[in-house]
This record gives C-alpha cells, sequence and structure tokens, in this order.
C-alpha cells in the first residue's frame, strides 16, 4: 500500500472551510455554522412577522441568498418550515409546534402549575392561565379554560405570545428587572403602541413595572384587548426570582365593584403563592403578593 506524505495527511485533516461552514458571527470554534444559520433562521419568525422570504431572511442572517435557500429547503424538508402558497416565503411548519409543546410538557412548572389553574378556573369561574416571560414577549404555557358558556368565549391557545411591554402579563413578569435591564431588552427611543395606554417610552414602562412589584399583582381593564379585562399575579422559584405568572381572564372591560375586584385579586395572589410554594419559594413579609394571599404577616 502506498504510504501518504505528510503534506497530504495534513490536508485531509484540514476542514473545508467553505463559505457554507464559515462562523456567521464569530465565537467558538465548536459551534456548527450550518445549525447555527438555521436555528437562527427559525428564531427570526414570529406572531408580529409570521411569513418570511429568503433576501430578507438573508439580510438579517448576513449570509449568501445560495447559502440562506438551501437552508430553508433542509428545514422545509424536515418539517420546520412550510412555503406559502407555494411561493418563495416561508411559515414555521408543525415540527417546530411539535417540538413546542414537546418543551412546555416537559416545564416542572406547568406539571405542577396545572392543577393550581384547574382549582382556580373552579374557584372563579373564570378560565385561567399561567405564562413565563421570553424576552420582549410573553408566553402562555398552560390554561384551564373556563366551564361556564358566559365566560367560555374567550379562548386563548397554549403557545400564544403577546407583546410584554403592552400587557400587564409583561409588567408583572418583568417585576424584577431594573431600570437599566428594561433600557438593555428595549433600546428603542420609543416603544411600538398597540392601544392608547401602551407605555410610550422605557421610563414609563418601568414605572408601570414598579407599579406592579408594588402592589404585588396587575389589573388591566381593557388596556390590551377591547372587552377583555385580567388579573395577573407573580410567581416565583426558591431564589425569590419572578419565573412566571398567573393569570385569570374576565370577559368583560370591566372586573366588577370594589370588593368583587378585591376578592378576586386576593384568590389569584394566594394561587400564585401556592404555585410558587411548590417551587420551594418562602413567602416573606415583604412580599405584597404573599400578603394579599394572607400567608404573610
Amino acid at each position: 500500500m502506498a504510504r501518504r506524505s505528510k503534506q497530504e495527511d495534513t490536508q485531509a485533516e484540514t476542514p473545508d472551510t467553505t463559505d457554507d461552514d464559515a462562523p456567521s458571527g464569530g465565537g467558538s470554534s465548536y459551534l456548527v455554522p450550518g445549525l447555527e444559520r438555521g436555528l437562527r433562521i427559525l428564531a427570526e419568525f414570529s406572531a408580529r412577522e409570521p411569513v418570511l422570504g429568503a433576501p430578507e431572511l438573508s439580510r438579517r442572517i448576513g449570509i449568501p441568498r445560495t447559502t440562506t435557500f438551501r437552508l430553508l429547503q433542509t428545514l422545509e424538508s424536515l418539517g420546520f418550515l412550510e412555503r406559502v402558497n407555494g411561493d418563495r416565503n416561508f411559515r414555521l411548519g408543525v415540527a417546530v409546534l411539535r417540538l413546542g409543546f414537546e418543551y412546555v410538557n416537559s416545564l416542572e412548572l406547568t406539571d405542577l402549575g396545572t392543577p393550581v389553574l384547574e382549582r382556580l378556573r373552579d374557584a372563579t369561574g373564570l378560565s385561567t392561565h399561567l405564562l413565563i416571560r421570553d424576552q420582549r414577549d410573553v408566553v402562555f404555557v398552560a390554561k384551564a379554560q373556563s366551564h361556564e358558556p358566559l365566560f367560555s368565549s374567550v379562548k386563548v391557545h397554549v403557545g400564544t405570545r403577546l407583546p410584554a411591554h403592552a400587557t400587564v402579563h409583561g409588567h408583572v413578569l418583568m417585576g424584577d428587572l431594573s431600570l437599566a435591564a428594561l433600557k438593555a431588552l428595549y433600546p428603542e427611543a420609543q416603544l411600538e403602541k398597540y392601544t392608547e395606554r401602551t407605555p410610550a417610552t422605557v421610563d414609563e414602562l418601568f414605572e408601570r413595572v414598579q407599579e406592579c412589584a408594588t402592589l404585588g399583582y396587575g389589573l388591566s381593564e381593557a388596556s390590551f384587548e377591547r372587552g377583555i379585562s385580567v388579573v395577573t399575579a407573580p410567581v416565583r422559584d426558591h431564589s425569590g426570582a419572578i419565573v412566571a405568572a398567573v393569570a385569570a381572564t374576565v370577559p368583560r372591560s370591566d372586573i366588577g365593584a370594589d370588593d368583587e375586584k378585591s376578592q378576586l385579586v386576593e384568590t389569584i395572589c394566594a394561587a400564585a403563592v401556592e404555585l410558587a410554594v411548590r417551587l420551594n419559594y418562602r413567602p416573606s413579609g415583604d412580599d405584597p403578593t404573599g400578603v394579599l394571599a394572607g400567608v404573610c404577616a
């Protein structure tokens, strides 16, 4: 057998660094560039931009269009993307949804939270939800649909995303963030407006966040969607950090009289604290949610 030269051995061991293999943003040499780019493409799709084309994705990711087309076709063949009306535009496919459900189902939070939501639903008659924050969005990860015909008209699906800055859910979930952290999350001068009540700036958003943190809950009467009111309370983990929120939805523009509103707030705070305790959180006297729940002096 012919012996290979040392130069041939070196060439055989040297990876091919064509355009497809070149890292798109530097970083560790252990990253797989093709996989990184494919995941970055998937991350570009959102509820606000459900359909995107190759030219736009190529520009955003910073890679050639030919490479983008190959990545899109690969993702399409695996079911992570699908074409829109047979065109060159794409949207997320069912494989992404399947992964999302697997992720949600794997969360200890949802396993522990579902019975809490069901008891809260039975106590209030309202549809109840468990939410988490994913950067600038809030995500519904579990629900207990109301059995009452009057209250069951509002249906929010698991996996639904809403803008955190424009919803009371987001204000509650961002209760741990400082003004500096909020400015890093929202570097723009003006925040996107959804209604006249949407905070216009980060400073205004911080005021809303602090108000919810001081109260120990958030209450919104038709401030994001007309005809819908919500009460949301934070869920903390063993470290005291906010990791989720428990919410109940009232399908009308106002919750009701003050005593009815107070009772609903206390019931939802109690459910949030119940779930937090299951996550090994120990409420202290300076926790306003715990005070409203009646577990703190």
